[in-house]
């Protein structure tokens, strides 16, 4: 009898990206790697030429992964996402294919919290601001008492929507600032230094509002114009999760009209984002191309359990992280 050993080296794996640090050199070692090479994402159609003979495929936010991809992947065992969100991904349909759909979480926790203090810094002191100012030449006068004027942000109520890793890792760093923090989640946690409210209180009560849930069906402007003017006229609204969380027509209506002080964002509705959206002729505006994780160190990490997690997937093992049921 003939016995036929199945290799590692039978698997094939497609990514639609060239990952941070040294990760694929131990993918192309354990499997037949394909990598998309460019700087822009690749087409859906280069996706859906190579997926048909692939057992596993890593991908980012960037690749929208929906019905047509997955019934494409006749081979396909995991679907591995370099992010902690999944929304760019029928999870559901995958499931029912059999596939299964890992995520990397946790590893961005911190980088991305930080990036959160940094926007509420940069917005409350007008730092970037300043460093506009300077640049185009325009600060032409000696100190004066009243030039740009910032808010402070120790001593003042931080308010928390959604209070899952990075909401805990926000209530840590706002204790360096003496601040109160209140938050609204679907569920209290006893275990969280911080006080729970409900959704109309965090709005109304809060001097910098930060937005820190999932984006699906139910958090999907959530933040509305209703709970925009229930603000107040000296509050920040900041958001790294998500850009659909925000209503973005009701916030430039808000900023217009003086119903907040400002916002801090590093997400919008549509991405890459430029001049053409209204809410960058605001100065009272910070915002970044969605940099939460974009750290050497995160972004190294990321690719690391990204790997893992198909790796396992494809040696029948339980990955690092699964996307919940």
């Amino acid at each position: 009898m003939q016995i036929i050993t199945l290799f590692p080296m039978s698997w094939k794996v497609l990514a639609t990206r060239r990952l941070p640090g040294k990760w694929f050199d131990l993918l192309s070692k354990e499997t037949q790697l394909e990598v998309w090479d460019g700087e822009e994402p690749p087409t859906k159609s280069w996706i859906l030429d190579r997926i048909a003979e692939v057992d596993g495929v890593i991908v980012t936010l960037s690749d929208k992964v929906d019905r047509e991809v997955i019934d494409a992947g006749r081979r396909l065992k995991v679907i591995s996402t370099y992010s902690v969100g999944f929304d760019h991904i029928d999870v559901e349909y995958a499931r029912r294919r059999g596939i299964r759909v890992t995520h990397t979480p946790d590893v961005l926790t911190d980088a991305t919290a930080d990036l959160i203090f940094g926007l509420i810094l940069a917005v409350a002191r007008r730092i970037v601001e300043g460093d506009r100012l300077i640049r185009e030449g325009g600060w032409r006068k000696p100190w004066h008492p009243t030039f740009m004027l910032g808010t402070e942000v120790h001593g003042k109520i931080l308010g928390i929507l959604g209070m899952g890793r990075i909401g805990r890792a926000l209530v840590k760093r706002a204790s360096g600032f003496d601040m109160r923090v209140i938050y609204h989640s679907r569920k209290k946690h006893e275990e969280v230094q911080a006080e729970y409210v409900d959704l109309e209180s965090l709005f109304s009560s809060s001097d910098f509002l930060t937005v820190t849930v999932d984006l699906n069906p139910s958090t999907r402007h959530m933040v509305s114009e209703r709970l925009l003017r229930t603000m107040k006229r000296d509050s920040f609204l900041i958001n790294a999760s998500r850009g659909q969380v925000i209503d973005e027509k009701a916030l430039v209506r808000a900023l217009e009209e003086g119903w907040i002080r400002g916002a801090a964002l590093d997400v919008f509705e549509v991405e890459p984002t430029g001049p053409e959206n209204p809410l960058t002729k605001f100065k009272n505006v910070v915002m970044t191309p969605h940099l939460g994780s974009a750290t050497w160190e995160t972004r190294e990490r990321m690719t690391e359990i990204a790997v893992k997690n198909l790796l396992a997937c494809l040696k029948g093992e339980r990955p690092l992280y699964e996307v919940p049921w």
